[in-house]
């Protein structure tokens, strides 16, 4: 079957079969009912996948506590994915001027004041303050499901602001943490071919910030500290990500105070299914109705 790839006609397609529904803003959408499905009964595949690892299920909200924000050196690194949180805090008088302006059309946020949240900008940072202090001797894994903001606004329909990773987080010393890595690589990447989808896993990047960024981008690529599985999804040449592995070495465990039960300063590493890339991957490469996906395929999702 001959696949035509753009991302208006995936917009288009998704939005007519009611899967995505435009609210006016770029980079935000909600989710259809099929959608939503799919995207649970996928989630529920790789927790069938994954679960002889006996990992520790957390959930945490979509926002994050601004001081982690600020330790983990997010803003060192991505400062213009950041989504901090503003409020207002004024008196009576200040409300007064505050709706006027917003009924007259003119500026108002400087009557409101950051908050001590911020949006989650990535799955794993919440779990990593939990981690502070000596690990046991088999070290840490962690389950997680989270909603994740970025702030990139794109039509594209790929590149969200708002949406969900399942985040698997290691903890552990350099040799657990680097064979954990590679044993979910391959995994990801199986149960990717296993819905039938055209992956590949390769190496890459961060988008790191500024012109300091383009030799940490290097480094971090000299290193292969980044791997994506990717399909085509909105393009054949330029194939998206959909999953990642990041080994972040011992950055986490400096800044968290994070210790092996050697004493010996923790290693972290995170693997993220994008959980809206996954499912429209899925509708891109199989149809818009799930009815006419292949058996295989329809086996392994609705087991």
């Amino acid at each position: 079957m001959s696949i035509n790839f753009s991302p208006e006609l995936l917009t288009d397609d998704l939005v007519a079969a009611g899967h995505i529904i435009p609210v006016g803003v770029q980079g935000i959408f909600g989710r259809g009912p099929v959608f939503e499905d799919v995207l649970r009964r996928f989630d529920d595949y790789v927790t069938r996948v994954a679960a002889d690892d006996k990992a520790v299920k957390m959930s945490f909200p979509p926002c994050l506590d601004r001081q982690v924000l600020e330790q983990s050196e997010f803003l060192d690194s991505f400062p213009q994915l950041a989504g901090t949180i503003f409020s207002f805090t004024g008196n009576e008088a200040q409300h007064k001027e505050l709706s006027e302006a917003v009924h007259e059309g003119r500026p108002w946020t400087h009557l409101q004041t950051m908050t001590a949240v911020c949006l989650t900008p990535a799955a794993c940072y919440p779990v990593y303050p939990s981690f502070s202090g000596t690990l046991a001797a088999e070290g840490r894994l962690v389950d997680m499901q989270n909603w994740v903001f970025r702030n990139e606004p794109s039509s594209e329909p790929t590149r969200m602001q708002s949406f969900r990773v399942r985040e698997f987080v290691r903890a552990g010393s350099p040799e657990m943490v680097i064979a954990w890595r590679n044993v979910w690589l391959q995994r990801g990447l199986d149960i990717l071919l296993s819905l039938g989808l055209p992956a590949r896993s390769e190496v890459a990047s961060d988008p790191f910030f500024g012109r300091g960024g383009r030799m940490l981008a290097a480094n971090q690529r000299e290193q292969q500290l980044k791997f994506e599985v990717v399909v085509p999804v909105i393009s054949q040449e330029k194939p998206t990500a959909v999953c990642s592995f990041n080994y972040h070495q011992d950055h986490f465990g400096k800044l968290f105070g994070i210790h092996t039960a050697g004493g010996d300063v923790a290693h972290t590493a995170c693997l993220g299914f994008g959980l809206e890339r996954i499912v429209m991957a899925l509708f891109k490469t199989h149809g818009m109705d799930t009815a006419d996906w292949p058996h295989a395929v329809r086996a392994l999702l609705w087991s």
